[in-house]
Order: structure tokens, then C-alpha cells, then sequence
């Protein structure tokens, strides 16, 4: 990348508007601001999840899925092109089979909670579906592939079972979910 970031404070979106990679000036509640936003929520998330201290391979996993994220940025910052593969899903995929092998079956709905590093990753897992809401309102007003939705699907169902995993490793059980029935 050469210095072209040097100059953080443009002051070109002072009227509304921002500028999208490909140049094309749009106002800042156009749909693909919001789905743009919502990713960089999301990345920012899971970068205070990655502040705790969690085991090496969802470190790694979670690292990976940074990039990607930045990368459908990318994808969405430049109407048209495509970043994220089948292949981006399908490593997901794999991973949500391998973290939810490891855990006992749900008996009941779990409550975001448990321990600090579970709670961020519901957290993310929230700002997850957010995104993907975003996605789909995009895709409404303008094409966007499948992989972004897809990606941001799964993400959010691998982000609830790693909430899972974090709690099991931390010695937490999972908060469970009691209903007013039971409450009274």
C-alpha cells in the first residue's frame, strides 16, 4: 500500500456524502454505507473479542475472518465486485462442525453471558446478524452476491457456538435461558 492513507481528515464528506472505491459519490444513509458500517462494527468486535485471551486456534480463526470481513468491505465499497468465494463459507462451514463437535447438546435457548470473552463473542454474534439484515436491504436496492450473505450467515452461528466453546474452556457453564413459567 503506498502513503495514500496520509491524509485521514478529507473533510469531503462534510456535506452528507461519502465516496465509494470505485469514486461514485453516494449520501451516508444509502444502503451500502449502512451494510459497510454494520462489517466494520463487526470487525471492530471481534477485534475486542481477540482481546481476551482465547485459545490459539479460534485466535487464528478469528484473525482470518478479520480479513475477510475486510475484504467484503472491500467488495462493498466497489458495487459489482466479488471477494468473498464459496470457498470463504465453506472454511465456516468446517469450522462451525468442528467447535459445535465439542459441545453437549442444547437443552435449552442460552443467554448471552457466561464468561467475558463468551459475552463479547454473542455481542459480535449480534452485530453479525445486524450486518447480514444490512446485506439483505442492500441487495434489495442493488445486486450483491450470495457469498456476503452466506458468509455473514454462517459467522453468525459459528460466533454463537465459539461463545459456547470460550464458556466450556473457561470452566463457565452457559447461562440458560429460564422462562417466566419457570421464574414465578
Amino acid at each position: 500500500m503506498s502513503d495514500r492513507l496520509t491524509h485521514i481528515t478529507t473533510r469531503s464528506g462534510d456535506a452528507g456524502e461519502t465516496g465509494l472505491a470505485d469514486g461514485t459519490r453516494v449520501p451516508k444513509t444509502d444502503p451500502r454505507i449502512h451494510a459497510l458500517g454494520d462489517v466494520d462494527e463487526l470487525n471492530s468486535q471481534l477485534g475486542v473479542l481477540l482481546t481476551h485471551p482465547v485459545p490459539e486456534d479460534i485466535g487464528r480463526l478469528l484473525a482470518q475472518v478479520q480479513n475477510d470481513l475486510f475484504d467484503l468491505g472491500s467488495e462493498l465499497a466497489i458495487p459489482g465486485s466479488s471477494l468473498l468465494k464459496p470457498e470463504h463459507v465453506g472454511r465456516l462451514d468446517a469450522a462451525i462442525a468442528a467447535y459445535n463437535a465439542l459441545l453437549p447438546p442444547l437443552k435449552e435457548f442460552v443467554l448471552p453471558g457466561g464468561s467475558s470473552a463468551a459475552a463479547h463473542a454473542h455481542v459480535a454474534r449480534t452485530v453479525c446478524r445486524r450486518a447480514e439484515r444490512s446485506l439483505v436491504a442492500l441487495d434489495r436496492a442493488s445486486i450483491v452476491g450470495d457469498n456476503p450473505r452466506l458468509y455473514l450467515n454462517r459467522l453468525s452461528d459459528l460466533l454463537f457456538i465459539l461463545s459456547r466453546c470460550l464458556n466450556q474452556m473457561a470452566g463457565v457453564a452457559d447461562v440458560s435461558w429460564q422462562p417466566a413459567i419457570r421464574r414465578d
